[in-house]
């Protein structure tokens, strides 16, 4: 079982000082959106690549861990990449091997590779974001940013509460753990250890209701209602900040510039992979 307790060490890994860690919250939203947004609308690996490269020297200037990185980013690969599998297999094009009724195409290979280099770019990013702005830093720039009042409140609440379900969760485990209990363990039957699980699940549900029920009732007698206007915090943006999105912004562009002007000069980074 995962130890969901290293949610914490990310949150204190996200309020280390670096001149990424100091950039305003609206800033590295906005740039990893941007990110995410060219490299999947990108149809060769030349944009991707390059953003990629940018991203691994931010995770340098962020002082971030390089090994760390890319474990988070292999954690979350498999999610996109089981699509990414069978793309050569279902694409016509020219067959470039087969065995049996098992085909991979040129087309469906190229297809699978420009997805997968997209994919490792987004997880960068979000990796980046993560490890470089606290979770409430977060949810405030996505308030600043005008998301719907209900949708912020929602998740700025779960925000504030999402530690206090991890020191129940790990209180319980500590509790299994004392008395011996082990979920991967032989020495006890698999049916009773699945069912040990179970109540540890019941109880998660059982504490979050009841303290729901009490942040509830704390927040109506404090005069909370759906009319109530959240706290925003006024901060302008710096010129480091200016100075981020411009660097990208550039970046971008001239990738562009360089695609659009030599795109046969660079051979198969510059071709069109996507499927039409």
């Amino acid at each position: 079982m995962p130890d969901i307790t290293k949610a914490l060490n990310l949150d204190e890994l996200a309020s280390k000082d670096s001149p990424i860690h100091n950039l305003d919250g609206r800033v590295k939203l906005i740039s990893v959106l941007l990110v995410i947004v060219i490299s999947a609308f990108s149809n060769n690996l030349f944009i991707p690549i390059i953003l990629e490269i940018f991203l691994l020297i931010v995770i340098f200037i962020a002082k971030l861990s390089y090994i760390d990185s890319f474990k988070r980013i292999a954690m979350l690969l498999p999610f996109g990449g089981a699509i990414i599998i069978f793309q050569p297999f279902i694409h016509p094009g020219n067959i470039l091997w087969s065995y049996s009724w098992l085909t991979v195409t040129d087309v469906g290979l190229n297809w699978a590779i420009l997805l997968l280099v997209r994919i490792i770019v987004s997880l960068t990013a979000i990796v980046i974001l993560s490890s470089t702005s606290p979770m409430q830093q977060i949810v405030t720039s996505l308030r600043r940013l005008k998301m719907p009042k209900d949708l912020a409140m929602i998740l700025s609440i779960m925000v504030r509460f999402l530690f206090v379900f991890i020191d129940e969760l790990a209180a319980i485990r500590r509790s299994q753990k004392s008395r011996n209990f082990h979920i991967h363990s032989k020495l006890t039957p698999y049916k009773w250890r699945v069912k040990q699980v179970g109540y540890t699940v019941a109880m998660m549900f059982v504490k979050s209701y009841e303290q729901g029920e009490r942040v509830y009732k704390s927040m109506i007698s404090r005069g909370f209602s759906d009319k109530s206007d959240l706290y925003n915090e006024k901060s302008s943006l710096e010129k480091s900040d200016y100075i981020y999105i411009f660097i990208i912004l550039i970046i971008i562009i001239t990738a562009e510039i360089i695609i659009f002007k030599y795109s046969n000069q660079l051979g198969y980074l510059g071709m069109n992979l996507s499927i039409n």
